[in-house]
């Protein structure tokens, strides 16, 4: 599937592969689902579950963030969203949900123009430390430089630097651009940097020191950035391409790299998938955000729908289909793979034979075509 298509005279294009077009082929064996261990680590820090809750105001909040580490993943809360801009943020949370479709585009503006606090910033952290093992957090990279301090005092375990696309190399005309890898080598917790949807810009952001790298542009259920921009990737094929950048900067470095898919998950199949195609974990958005006790309230937005200038993104409705625990470890309510996401992922391991994520990345992917379904 890597064959240039001639899109012009002089310009060609190479076929990119979405999550829904892939399917799993089973090795020689199978083996019970007990059997089978979903259990990562990135640095010092171990999970039982390879799913994070993406670092939007309508997925995570301090209470999911506790709810998903209990449930042995983790949840990023964003440090410029509403909870460090607000004392009590339920209430702008709950105006958000209840606006009209005409309404919503002003009262995300409205709601994103308080200032960012560091006296909340380093509350909202010490609520994680007491109610979760993992903290970990998400700033962007235009104010990374800016809350470093905050972050400092505050001691994440884990820092997600996060925007619609991220670069090892940014050139700036005014003022002094974050010099990425010199951020991440000097930070004494865990990075994980992204998105990106390349094997250079992968093999970049690797080299800057960083523990993991996100992977996907545009693909995510809240993001419009190729509608907007033309920029994205599918994201099958973005993260194969990382695994590769990840095996040639083993090699070179000795330092394995954690590749973590973000974006175009919206079922117990698109985790198993990603995997296969060689990520680490996922982090997940849309799934989460239809659980009954999200912070959204039956709304989905990420950070780039608040843009002052060039949203990216949209609040948009999305049906609640049962409470947090129901998503991650079920019983599954119907067969669309919206519910009980780990029971999803152990099965479709077991059946096709492997025992853990990284076997499992060894599986063999037929391409099925964009008509399936």
């Amino acid at each position: 599937m890597s064959s240039e298509i001639e899109i012009g005279i002089g310009k060609s294009g190479r076929r990119g592969v979405s999550f829904r077009e892939l399917a799993i082929l089973p090795s020689r064996r199978t083996r019970d689902a007990s059997e089978v261990d979903v259990s990562w680590q990135i640095d010092a820090f171990a999970f039982d579950l390879p799913i994070l809750g993406s670092a939007m105001d309508s997925v995570t909040s301090p209470a999911t963030a506790a709810g998903l580490g209990a449930l042995g993943g983790a949840g990023v809360l964003h440090l410029e969203g509403v909870w460090t801009r607000y004392d009590d943020p339920e209430p702008v949370l709950a105006s958000i949900a209840g606006a009209t479709d005409a309404e919503s585009r002003a009262m995300l503006l409205e709601a994103y123009s308080a200032p960012v606090r560091g006296d909340l910033i380093k509350q909202r952290l010490l609520e994680l430390r007491e109610t979760t093992s993992i903290v970990a957090v998400a700033v962007t990279p235009q104010h990374a430089s800016r809350l470093l301090a905050d972050i400092r005092s505050a001691e994440p375990d884990l820092l997600v630097i996060q925007g619609t696309v991220v670069s090892a190399e940014h050139v700036a005309a005014v003022g002094e651009p974050l010099n990425l890898k010199r951020f991440v080598r000097e930070l004494e917790v865990p990075v994980i940097v992204g998105g990106c949807t390349s094997y250079q810009a992968a093999l970049h952001l690797m080299r800057t020191g960083a523990a993991g790298v996100l992977v996907g542009v545009g693909a995510g259920g809240a993001s419009s950035s190729n509608e907007v921009l033309g920029v994205g990737g599918a994201t099958a094929t973005a993260v194969a391409d990382a695994r590769a950048a990840r095996m040639r900067h083993l090699d070179e470095t000795g330092v394995y790299v954690h590749v973590i898919a973000d974006g175009g998950i919206s079922s117990s199949a698109d985790i198993a998938k990603a995997v296969v195609c060689g990520a680490d974990a996922v982090m997940v958005g849309s799934l989460f955000a239809a659980a009954d006790d999200a912070p959204g309230r039956g709304s989905h937005w990420g950070m780039s729908a608040a843009h002052p200038t060039l949203a990216r993104g949209e609040r948009r409705s999305i049906e609640p289909v049962g409470s947090l625990e129901t998503i991650v470890n079920g019983p599954a309510i119907d067969a669309t793979g919206r519910t009980n996401l780990v029971g999803g992922l152990r099965k479709a391991m077991a059946v096709s034979g492997y025992s853990s994520l990284k076997d499992f990345q060894k599986a063999e992917l037929t391409v099925m075509g964009p008509e399936r379904g």
